[in-house]
């Protein structure tokens, strides 16, 4: 079982691990506030409960907002052709990671989280 978000992206190849260091990095600079934390067997973020969760796929990062998440940014996934579900998002590895888009969906869900 693992312990940490170290621990848990200590398990990726380098240049995977160097992605989710930085969602990690856009997720806690948004976040601060944020408990890190290991759920589900993935990196999770609370605040006032569930804030945001990611982990490593094969070939993207799938980044789990919750469903009031996607919903708030469906059209924004649309318009980038990123694909998404009812409760997740999924960045690939072979496109640049949209820090912007990261952080306004972090920004949302904290202030979600204050209501």
């Amino acid at each position: 079982m693992i312990a940490s978000v170290d621990a848990y992206i200590a398990t990726f190849p380098s240049e995977i691990q160097d992605i989710l260091q930085q969602v990690r990095r856009l997720i806690l600079d948004t976040a601060p506030a944020a408990k890190e934390e290991i759920s589900y067997g993935m990196p999770a973020y609370k605040l006032n409960g569930p804030l945001v969760y990611f982990g490593a796929a094969k070939k993207h990062v799938g980044f789990y907002p919750t469903a009031s998440g996607i919903t708030a940014f469906r059209s924004q996934f649309e318009a980038a052709g990123l694909k998404y579900s009812k409760g997740a998002v999924q960045f690939p590895y072979d496109s640049p990671l949209p820090e912007d888009l990261i952080r306004a969906i972090v920004a949302h869900r904290v202030s979600e989280s204050a209501l």
